[in-house]
């Protein structure tokens, strides 16, 4: 496995975690959840936009990586 599929696939599970975060967040009835997922979910998109960032820099020093 590639650096590059290393870095896609970790991109793939953090969107999924992502997705299960905000399907909590609208299910909860507690404010406090609620707080507590929705702060979750701003460090995951904060993260999420920094691998997607580093994808973005890996395909275009290395363009083998691309579309990988």
């Amino acid at each position: 496995m590639t650096v590059g599929s290393k870095v896609k696939q970790t991109l793939a599970g953090l969107k999924g975690i992502e997705s299960t975060l905000r399907i909590y967040s609208v299910q909860s009835k507690n404010k406090e959840e609620i707080k507590v997922y929705k702060e979750a979910l701003k460090t995951t998109e904060s993260v999420i936009k920094s691998i997607e960032n580093r994808i973005k820099r890996l395909e275009f020093e290395e363009p083998q990586y691309k579309g990988n």
